[in-house]
């Protein structure tokens, strides 16, 4: 029995792997164990997932890799997922420079570093008509003329990193510009992108040793407390569709190709590329995670379970196929989510409509 160490358990998106694991794969037996940085974390405390838990250091911490090494060590961890984007980087560098104290599916550290800076990743993509058009610019900026000549009409603005749509928000004028850069003061640099009115899409990707092994396809609908955000968005689907789209994975695994020829890299590890369409339902790639996302147990529950895909090939599984494999869906296949609950997965049609 494996005994797999996940990192970050206070965001939805660990639990949302060990739920893919315990709930919907032939791993259900494996014994998971917890860490994350805030002892208030709700995944430490979930039993039912986690056979311990443990409070660690910031991942940049003098002490970090002393406290991961000893979890490892007494509690004789197999594997490692890491999942929040500052552990990512940790452990990619330290699997560059040294050994990990346990086996773990990482992307190589350039990768991770161009990935997680969105304004550099949308310069490498920008002459491939792949990337909306975009400026970069510093909350310190006094003259907007660039941006607005650029970016004619609405435009959208985000940090350049981070994640969970930090700092977006659809901009309309000046003023507001300026606004949303003062309500934002821990934003030091900003992109700001050409609006796309269309559908917001997700293709996921699955790498090993130069290869495509997994793809899939999702729309994001709407959002968890949707009303919080100016933006709308908040990084947690709450309705979504689960679709077949080929030529999605096409434009994906082709802006792959030139994201890992510009770092130099192996075609290794699991990526999330993230598309909106225009008007016209041509899709632009808006950003690239490094990891799963926080809906990857709706991908599970529908069939496509990237999570026991993971661990198939960090425990070389022999039964697991290698031939590239896109995941189809039934016709018509949502999810539902919300905060303290299963997703439920179900048809379209089935929805209530309103009387």
């Amino acid at each position: 029995m494996k005994r797999i160490l996940i990192t970050g358990v206070g965001g939805p998106t660990p639990r949302s792997f060990a739920i893919s694991l315990k709930k919907y794969s032939k791993f259900s037996d494996v014994k998971l164990f917890a860490t994350d940085v805030n002892p208030l974390a709700i995944g430490l405390y979930q039993r039912d997932l986690f056979e311990k838990s443990f409070v660690v250091p910031l991942a940049k911490a003098s002490n970090y890799w002393n406290e991961i090494e000893k979890i490892v060590n007494e509690n004789q961890i197999d594997f490692a997922v890491i999942l929040p984007e500052a552990e990512v980087m940790e452990w990619c560098k330290k699997e560059r420079n040294s050994k990990l104290p346990c086996p773990a599916f990482l992307p190589s550290v350039e990768m991770a570093e161009l990935l997680i800076d969105k304004s550099r990743m949308t310069e490498v993509l920008n002459d491939s008509g792949l990337v909306p058009k975009s400026v970069t610019f510093d909350r310190n900026i006094s003259d907007f003329s660039e941006i607005f000549t650029v970016l004619k009409g609405n435009f959208w603005v985000r940090s350049s990193s981070g994640t969970s749509g930090l700092g977006s928000l659809k901009v309309e004028d000046e003023e507001a510009l300026r606004n949303w850069i003062q309500i934002n003061p821990n934003v030091q640099t900003f992109l700001a992108s050409e609006f796309l009115s269309g559908r917001n899409l997700a293709c996921k990707l699955l790498y090993e040793n130069g290869k495509l092994l997994r793809a899939a396809c999702a729309e994001r609908v709407n959002y968890i407390m949707a009303k919080v955000a100016p933006s709308g968005i908040t990084g947690n689907t709450s309705f979504g569709r689960l679709l077949n789209e080929p030529e999605l994975v096409d434009v994906a695994t082709k802006a792959m190709d030139l994201l890992f020829e510009a770092t130099n890299s192996a075609k290794h590890g699991f990526f999330t590329v993230d598309f909106k369409e225009d008007a016209d339902g041509r899709p632009y790639i808006t950003e690239v995670n490094v990891r799963h996302v926080a809906f990857t147990q709706c991908f599970a529950a529908g069939g496509a379970n990237f999570a026991e895909a993971t661990i198939s090939l960090l425990t070389s599984d022999q039964e697991f196929d290698k031939s590239f494999k896109m995941y189809e869906f039934e016709k018509d296949l949502i999810f539902l989510r919300d905060v303290d609950n299963l997703p439920i997965i179900m048809k379209e049609t089935d929805l209530y409509t309103k009387s």
